[in-house]
């Protein structure tokens, strides 16, 4: 059993870590609709690890108090769905890029995707944390998805919930098919791209257009 004595100061950097990634994340997703670009972020969650569920991977992994923040990769958890395939892509390449980021491992489930249909794009790397005893190393975990594989991936978790991880395999070939047509929407949606970005781009045009005569209409009135 792997034993802690101060919880709240070993997830400290953890919590940190979280923090300061997705407010940089939602940063650039911000700098492109200012640009009036298309930015490959759609949205970013992010979360860390329980204590509990900490304590039970350890003992899964046979690990010790002294290699849980090296091995345990996925104490900060940071999600980033995409509205399409490719935009998964850009932002990997973006992470690496980082600077505040070293990328140690990366897995490839767009393209090589789990025998139970499961899609994403896993990262794990530390994050430079700053700290007042200096640069902290923290491990962590990213998993870069459509909005579509997101919404799959959601149900299976929860049916691995339901079914204590032994799924009937009825419900696994429904599954596996559901992944598919997932799959096939979102290569759909991005043969379609450019004209789902130009409707998005009118509406938001309409929209800016309905508040400024919303407020010529107010300043005329006063």
């Amino acid at each position: 059993m792997v034993y802690i004595h101060n919880w709240e100061e070993f997830l400290q950097p953890y919590e940190l870590t979280t923090s300061e990634i997705k407010l940089k994340l939602e940063g650039i997703r911000k700098q492109f609709k200012q640009k009036n670009k298309h930015s490959p972020i759609e949205s970013v969650r992010v979360r860390v690890k329980t204590i509990a569920s900490i304590l039970e991977k350890s003992e899964r992994m046979d690990l010790t108090l002294d290699r849980i923040g090296e091995e345990m990769y996925d104490i900060a958890g940071v999600r980033i769905t995409c509205k399409f395939v490719e935009d998964i892509f850009k932002v990997v390449e973006m992470l690496k890029n980082r600077s505040d980021i070293d990328i140690i491992t990366e897995i490839d489930y767009i393209t090589n995707p789990k025998d139970s249909g499961y899609r994403s794009y896993h990262l794990h790397g530390y994050y430079h944390l700053e700290t007042i005893d200096g640069t902290k190393q923290v491990l962590f975990e990213v998993q870069i998805r459509t909005m579509a594989m997101n919404f799959w991936a959601s149900i299976e978790h929860t049916m691995h919930y339901k079914y204590s991880g032994d799924i009937p395999e009825n419900v696994s070939i429904r599954l596996i098919k559901a992944a598919e047509a997932a799959y096939a929407l979102d290569n759909e949606m991005s043969q379609i791209k450019h004209e789902i970005e130009e409707a998005q781009e009118h509406f938001k045009n309409r929209q800016n257009q309905g508040l400024l005569y919303y407020d010529s209409k107010r300043l005329m009135k006063k």
